[in-house]
């Protein structure tokens, strides 16, 4: 079965820069595309960031350009997603996903893109 965990949250101050990571097992990771996600309390989660088939085009939400980076370590089977310049706004639960299958013309931008999550890092940013 194909497992993510997520790690690397926590408490920091607006301007602070934090690194998640998602490894991913059961999958090997290189070819398939992979996206952060968040949700904060009473919101609908928000697509954060992407990066597609091969990692040949990476994708962001309007809210994180130029903020934040998703990456990958093909190795260690693990998605990152540095952030800078950390927002009070930026609050939220961050989710990891996969996507195993072959959605052809799909911008993977949309939580029904994915069939694999992981279960969440909490991320705080006090002003």
């Amino acid at each position: 079965q194909v497992h993510l965990v997520e790690s690397g949250g926590g408490l920091v101050q607006a301007g602070d820069s934090l690194r998640l990571s998602c490894v991913v097992s059961g999958l090997t990771l290189n070819i398939y595309p992979s996206g952060w996600f968040r949700q904060a309390p009473g919101k609908e989660r928000e697509f954060v960031a992407v990066m597609g088939w091969s990692g040949g085009s990476t994708s962001y939400g309007d809210s994180v350009k130029g903020r934040f980076i998703i990456s990958r370590d093909n190795a260690r089977n693990t998605v990152y997603l540095q952030m800078n310049s950390l927002k009070p706004e930026d609050t939220a639960v961050y989710y990891c996903a996969v996507r195993s299958t072959r959605i052809r013309g799909a911008t993977y931008q949309t939580e029904q893109s994915y069939d694999y999550w992981g279960q969440g890092t909490q991320v705080t940013v006090s002003s």
